[in-house]
Order: C-alpha cells, then structure tokens, then sequence
C-alpha cells in the first residue's frame, strides 16, 4: 500500500479521542488509563493517532512540508499498536496503526530520518545486526553447548536468538536456558549461529521497508536451504516479524515463541517443575507478542459502501484488534511454577502499556523511552510483585535500564528465568 491509501481513513477519523486511552470498560483507575505513550508524554495532539492522521493528510494534500517537527510527531510513534486497538473498540473500518507504519514508510522513502536510525541501518547492513556488534560474533553466546549449527547439521526445529540474545551480555543466559531446555526435551533443536541475521522487524517499524524485505528474503533462503520447518524464538519482535510480516512475503514455516513450546510441554506432560520458586510476580505483555502476535491472515478483497454510507468488506476483512495474541501460555506456565504468586497489572493484555524500546525510539529518543518503561514500573510496583516478568528482551532490557537509573527497587526476569529456577 501507499500513504495514499488511506486518504479516506484520513477523512473518517471522528477525533473520538479514543486511541489516546485504553477502552473505558479496562479502566480501574485514572492513573493507569492512557494507552499511547507519546500523547502521554508530549501532552499534544499531533503524537496521538489521531493528530497522526492529520499530519498525514496535510502531508498527502501538499498543504505542509516536512520539519523538524513532523519528523519528531512520526518518529516518536513506538508503533507499539495500543492505539490500533482502542480504535476498533469505537469502530470497524480504521487501521492507525498500518497508517503510522504507511507514513514512516513514506518519510523514509522522502529521506525524511534519523541520524540514529541510519547508524542502526549501517549495522544492520554491514554486520546483519542492529546493535554495533560484529557478525562473526553472533553466535559467541552458545560456544560450549552441544546443540547442532546449521545448515552443515541438520535439525528438525531451528531456534533464532535475535540481536538483543544474541549480544547482550545480561541477556544472553535466556537463550542459552531456551537451547538447553529443549535438548533436555529430546527436542531435535539447532542454530545458526554466526549464520543468523536480524528479523528485520524492528527497522520495518521505524520506516525501513526496504530493507526489512532484504532481510526477510535473506532468512527465508536461509531457511529454505536448511529445510527449516519450524522455527522457535524467545523474542517477541522476531515473533512477529516471522509470525505477521513474513507470510505475506512466502514465509511457510512454523512460528513459535518460547512460551508457547513450553506451554506445549507442561500440556503433554514432558515438562514437571519440581521445585519452588517463593515469588510474587507481575507479567508484562510485550506489544509483538501481545496484541500484535496476532496470526497473519491474507485477504485480497474489496471495501464496499452500502448506499453509500455503511463501509462493508467483501469478503470480510481480517480484523486484528489484539484480543487472540499470546496471552495465556506465560500466564500457565508462571502459574504452574510452584510458590510463584501472579499478580495482574491494571492494563494488561492487548490494552498493556508499551515498554518504550519499539519503533526507533530508544535509539533516537532515550529520554522518552525511559519516561515509558518507568510508567509500566511504577504500574508494576502498584501490584505489590516484587518482579516484573516478560516475555521479550527488548522490554526486559529498557526495564533493566530504567530500574537502574531510578533505582526502583525491582527485580526483572524472563519468564525462561523462572522455569529454569524450578527445574
């Protein structure tokens, strides 16, 4: 599609107001009622979806140019979906978050960017990485494990780390604990390793199409050339780039996130926790996960008007509105561990608050992102948990962050850390 294309999704925003808060059916209080980030923080129209459809359509009609300003309005969006969901709460026919992503899109391609988000491009082109970090060295993290490399050894299920797994130091464990978990399974597992390269899905949410589908194109031969079949991930933003973004590229193969693998093997009986983990947790709902790890579904279909009025799709149109994401497998699986306490946040789910890493914006606005997870900290210390688990190395990295900068006083695992800790 083309910024053009929503022309008319531009004109049907009744400035409901809505993308700007979680539905009012989910709010317990008015501390913890907003759902973007960027409204929240910049306090003006424009960063909301609705003021984004208005910077669009001046943008489309040539009734503004690009500044400063508009650059900083669609950079800041964290892409995170929150606002998508609301919005089709209210009504059926509007998709703000595929016009946000549209209008990046339309800015990246005008030259409209970021010097930081350039770096990260730089890297990501050179070393196959968005974190600076050399290529020969991505597979440093499972030197010593006994697990298969590909595509020299064959392996019936392929398990991707992902930059942040596959660099960060403080992370790493989690897929060194995934790896391990499985071939305790007798799960035929392997890697990649220095082979592996970036999913691609966190620059296609800053704006960068372009090389999103060079890289989708890349893992997919990559994939086809060591029979790949299934592949299994730990990141939420792997998840959904292989999960929602490849299949309308070709991608066949099987998307599974940790969670779910263990979830399986807890339901088949393969997996038993034997010992107790005394804790009382919060979970956190990565937004690639959550609302947005939503299975693709394709359709190739026409919008109608019923006398010119009621907008009808023919067939009916996939309505992703976030409600069948990944939400119960990290539930089960903490609530199997013995001794653990799961405590629920205030907004959860697919009305949970973002972590602030996503779309660009921890790179190119860090004072924004580290005001968005000290929300979701302040959220999760109003539980009374003494730890905020998730599912995502992203979030769990800005949490990290933020925690040690603040000094919030709490613990941040993922969820693999507490399964491991009651082996």
């Amino acid at each position: 599609m083309a910024l053009k294309d929503f022309a008319a999704e531009m004109d049907r925003c009744s400035v409901c107001s809505y993308c700007k808060w979680i539905p009012f059916d989910q709010m317990k209080s008015w501390r913890f009622a907003k759902n973007c980030p960027s409204v929240a923080y910049y306090n003006f129209n424009s960063y909301s979806a609705r003021g984004r459809y208005a910077v669009a359509r001046s943008l489309l009609n040539e009734q503004s140019e690009y500044s400063d300003t508009v650059r900083n309005i669609v950079h800041t969006c964290m892409t995170c979906g929150a606002c998508d969901v609301s919005c089709k709460v209210c009504r059926y026919n509007l998709e703000p978050l595929e016009m946000v992503r549209e209008l990046k899109f339309s800015l990246v391609e005008a030259e409209q960017v970021l010097d930081q988000h350039e770096a990260l491009i730089a890297s990501l082109n050179q070393e196959h990485n968005i974190l600076h970090k050399p290529k020969s060295e991505r597979g440093a993290w499972a030197d010593g494990l006994d697990v298969a490399r590909l595509p020299s050894e064959k392996a019936e299920i392929l398990f991707h780390a992902g930059c942040r797994l596959s660099y960060d130091e403080d992370l790493q464990k989690t897929a060194v604990s995934a790896v391990q978990l499985l071939k305790s399974m007798g799960v035929d597992v392997g890697i990649l390793g220095e082979k592996e390269m970036c999913c691609g899905g966190r620059v296609y949410s800053m704006g960068y199409r372009d090389e999103f589908n060079h890289f989708a194109d890349l893992n997919m031969k990559v994939w086809a050339n060591a029979g790949v079949k299934t592949v299994v991930t730990a990141c939420a933003d792997c998840y959904h780039a292989f999960k929602r973004l490849y299949p309308p590229l070709g991608s066949q193969v099987e998307v599974l996130h940790m969670v779910e693998f263990i979830e399986r093997l807890i339901q088949q009986g393969k997996l038993r926790f034997r010992s107790e983990v005394p804790m009382t947790v919060t979970y956190h709902d990565p937004c690639h996960l959550g609302r947005q790890g939503e299975p693709y579904v394709p359709w190739n279909g026409v919008e109608k008007k019923i006398k010119g009025q009621i907008i009808v799709y023919e067939p009916n149109k996939p309505r992703y509105n976030g409600a069948w994401g990944v939400y119960d497998p990290p539930r089960n699986i903490l609530r199997s561990i013995p001794g653990v306490k799961l405590v629920e946040m205030e907004r959860i789910r697919e009305y949970s608050w973002c972590c602030g890493a996503g779309g660009g914006v921890r790179e190119a606005y860090p004072e924004f992102s580290a005001w968005t997870a000290a929300e979701r900290i302040a959220e999760a210390k109003a539980t009374g948990a003494e730890a905020l688990v998730s599912a995502c190395p992203w979030c769990e990295r800005n949490f990290m962050d933020s925690i040690s900068a603040t000094g919030a006083g709490l613990q941040v695992y993922d969820v693999l850390a507490l399964v491991e800790k009651a082996l």
